[in-house]
């Protein structure tokens, strides 16, 4: 496990977009969030590039992520956006250059491939947090408790998330430790069969996603555990799965129903109702990492994704 250092005031932010286009807008709004936490920013060279559905060529967007890890002056990775995209670059990442020159990496949604690639091929702890053009951006802006998270790459705080962020529904019983790991449900679906598949043993696996009915995350939880990883998981956190309802096909189980279903197949604990992901307030954690979820007490307990943390001594 490699932890990056903790940010500081005037501290340097690289932006890129290693998924589909940001909104210029909402990212141009947005840096005002990096200005008053006494930030500076630098945008990659493609960081606003447009190609279809995809921020630049896939060479370019991997340019990005490898030059702002190349270079010295900047100290945290922050993405623009999500999208589609990150799969089809991951490969030509440069991995060895990534573990000499640790540093915060930042976003969610389709920065899950990236996530899981980055860790599985360096032990690089990496953040699943809001991104500037998608959330912080945004004209109606985001929650103060969303902002709060951003504190814990200053501060190398650690996360403890219970009830008095969000009801927690407990939805099997038990206590389980390991890295937290996962991110979007769609992407580590897609991961499988691939060089970065989702490595979920032993692990507290967290799953989210937005706009996908429930008959697709009955497909995508049932690939999950038809390759083993629901059942070697030491337990799943439920997060949000935003507007996830029917709409092409209105005869539908209940999503509670196809979690349910899935979760009580792995036969390990779980807790769902995690505000992570696409959705408002929008909690930022830590990914590879230390975490141990109690369903007894209703608490996920993760330790700092930050090097020098008081964590680093338990």
């Amino acid at each position: 496990m490699i932890k990056a250092q903790a940010l500081k005031k005037g501290d340097t932010v690289g932006i890129i977009s290693p998924a589909s286009p940001p909104n210029k807008e909402n990212l141009k709004r947005s840096l005002s969030f990096l200005e008053k936490n006494g930030l500076s920013y630098q945008f990659g060279k493609h960081a606003q590039d447009e190609y279809g559905y995809l921020a630049g060529r896939d060479e370019d967007r991997a340019a990005d992520v490898n030059s702002m890890f190349a270079d010295e002056s900047i100290q945290a990775i922050i993405c623009a956006c999500g999208g589609f995209g990150t799969a089809r670059m991951a490969s030509l990442l440069d991995y060895e250059l990534i573990k000499k020159n640790p540093k915060i990496f930042w976003g969610y949604s389709d920065i899950t491939f990236l996530h899981t690639a980055i860790r599985q091929n360096t032990g690089l702890v990496t953040f699943h947090g809001p991104m500037l053009s998608s959330d912080f951006g945004e004209e109606k802006g985001v929650l103060p408790l969303t902002e709060s998270y951003f504190q814990q790459l200053f501060d190398g705080s650690g996360i403890t998330y219970d009830e008095s962020i969000s009801p927690l529904e407990i939805m099997t019983e038990g206590e389980a430790d390991g890295e937290l790991v996962g991110g979007n449900l769609s992407l580590l679906a897609s991961s499988l069969g691939t060089p970065f598949e989702i490595d979920a043993d032993g692990k507290l696996l967290l799953i989210e996603d937005i706009d996908e009915e429930p008959y697709a995350i009955d497909r995508m939880m049932n690939q999950l555990y038809s390759a083993g990883k629901l059942t070697e998981a030491a337990g799943l956190v439920v997060a949000d799965f935003h507007n996830c309802v029917p709409q092409k096909r209105k005869r539908s189980i209940p999503l509670d129903e196809v979690l349910a279903h899935y979760v009580a197949l792995s036969g390990k604990p779980a807790m769902k109702g995690f505000k992570i992901g696409h959705c408002s307030p929008n909690i930022a954690v830590p990914l590879g990492t230390k975490a141990v979820m109690n369903t007894k007490t209703k608490t996920l307990t993760i330790q700092s994704g930050i090097s020098g943390s008081d964590d680093d001594e338990n």
